[in-house]
């Protein structure tokens, strides 16, 4: 399977390791975009569905700012695919813990779709120890 190409985001679920509790992980009208590249590059975007829509870049407040911060996930950097999992290497991320480590997510091919789950860790909203499942489609 080639990886290679840009993919949108269709379903992302959560579920809580130590409740076994299931939901929405970034909400059910999250955004998405992940590409990538044949040089072995990869940028990732989600966006919650519940972002504030300030006016205006100048009436923006801090808290808006944050709230725009907390409600997105983005990463890049290079990655390594072996057919059953990915390795992001991350170089860039909104969230620096990330920064300079390495991401794994498996996968499991469906058409054009790929469906990303975790490794049981702490979820940047709340801390929670969870497995995330992410579906990708691809749009090109």
């Amino acid at each position: 399977m080639d990886l290679c190409g840009t993919y949108r985001l269709v379903d992302s679920s959560r579920q809580i390791v130590e409740t076994g509790e299931k939901m929405d992980a970034f909400g059910k009208n999250a955004k998405g975009l992940i590409m990538y590249g044949k040089d072995g590059h990869f940028l990732a975007l989600i966006t919650n569905d519940d972002r504030p829509q300030p006016v205006s870049v100048g009436s923006m407040t801090d808290q808006q700012r944050a709230d725009l911060h907390r409600t997105m996930s983005a990463y890049g950097g290079t990655y390594a695919f072996d057919g059953k999992k990915v390795e992001h290497h991350v170089d860039l991320s909104w969230n620096e813990v990330w920064t300079g480590t390495t991401v794994v997510r498996d996968i499991a091919a469906e058409g054009d779709r790929l469906i990303y789950t975790t490794r049981p860790a702490p979820f940047t909203g709340d801390g929670k120890i969870s497995v995330v499942t992410v579906v990708w489609e691809k749009v090109n």
